[in-house]
């Protein structure tokens, strides 16, 4: 069996990361043209599946379409409700001739949408169409990504099902790119002043109306180039950055505006799960107890296999 929490060094892997953010780009903004709009964007996330990432069920007219980015056999599969399947092969290619092919693919199986031809959340975007500098694929890091994806999966999962209020499922966005579960006070937000680089401010205003604390996983880049567990809240509380958390290796990271839980720190420890369930409980803490969330009325003990919630 494989390493189930293994090395994601974000040096050794940035080009195939920085690829594969784009195709998945491409990929969900297939969800974003077929789907009605979803409170909080949800409508245009990923799933976390045995194979890899892929998206609900689609309808496009008359033809259901699901896709699945597929890290064991390393294949896009692209299915469809007439029994039609058809494949792109993932390997080292450029981000255009991807583009290319995978929307030689929807023709053929009759799917027609019209799709944002550009990157969003990246500074600098350039046109998938003419994107010939990304085109790195290892398999082997690819795969990595999607254990931790899975083991992440896995403590979120559960960290989830201690909350009695809206919450969000446990899903992939490929913005960022990264892996989130938000939780809502039930309170509306101040208006976001938005500002992320190719993204609409009305997009950003709509996912954050209410309250909210939030925590995934990022694979890295930019203001820290490792991989990291995170956690934030909007609005920020008035002292949430000097919030005792934990573990000892949390920190709040000034440039991001968030808590940082390294990857590394996690999955070095003899219990990888009850270190990242600790951070996920101290760090949604900070934001209840600072923003005077209902705790009472929100929260209610971890799920447990097979037993109902007692209700009194």
């Amino acid at each position: 069996m494989p390493e189930e929490w293994p090395e994601l060094p974000y040096a050794a892997w940035k080009e195939t990361c920085a690829t594969l953010q784009l195709w998945t780009q491409i990929v969900g903004k297939t969800r974003l043209a077929l789907t009605p709009w979803l409170n909080h964007s949800w409508h245009v996330t990923f799933d976390v599946t045995a194979r890899g990432l892929g998206t609900p069920l689609m309808h496009a007219g008359s033809l259901g379409l699901q896709i699945e980015f597929d890290f064991i056999n390393h294949i896009l599969w692209l299915r469809a409700s007439t029994g039609q399947i058809l494949h792109l092969v993932l390997r080292p290619m450029s981000v255009a001739a991807f583009y290319t092919a995978y929307l030689s693919c929807l023709s053929e199986l009759g799917v027609d949408v019209r799709i944002d031809g550009s990157p969003n959340e990246i500074a600098d975007a350039v046109p998938f169409r003419h994107d010939t500098a990304h085109a790195a694929y290892d398999p082997d890091f690819a795969n990595r990504f999607w254990r931790v994806l899975l083991k992440a999966h896995e403590v979120l999962s559960h960290f989830r099902t201690a909350f009695l209020g809206k919450v969000s499922p446990i899903h992939f966005f490929w913005g960022a790119p990264d892996l989130a579960v938000t939780r809502f006070s039930g309170r509306r937000a101040p208006l976001h002043p938005g500002g992320f680089p190719h993204l609409p401010d009305a997009v950003t205003r709509e996912a954050y109306s209410h309250e909210v604390s939030s925590a995934g996983f990022w694979p890295g880049g930019g203001p820290i180039e490792y991989a990291a567990f995170y956690s934030y809240a909007y609005p920020m509380p008035e002292g949430f950055p000097r919030a005792a958390v934990r573990p000892a290796a949390a920190h709040f990271e000034k440039e991001l505006g968030e808590f940082i839980l390294p990857y590394e720190a996690v999955r070095t420890t003899p219990d990888p799960a009850r270190c990242l369930m600790e951070f996920l409980q101290s760090t949604y803490e900070a934001a209840a107890d600072g923003g005077h969330w209902d705790r009472a009325a929100l929260e209610c003990a971890l799920g447990e296999r097979g037993r109902p919630r007692v209700v009194d």
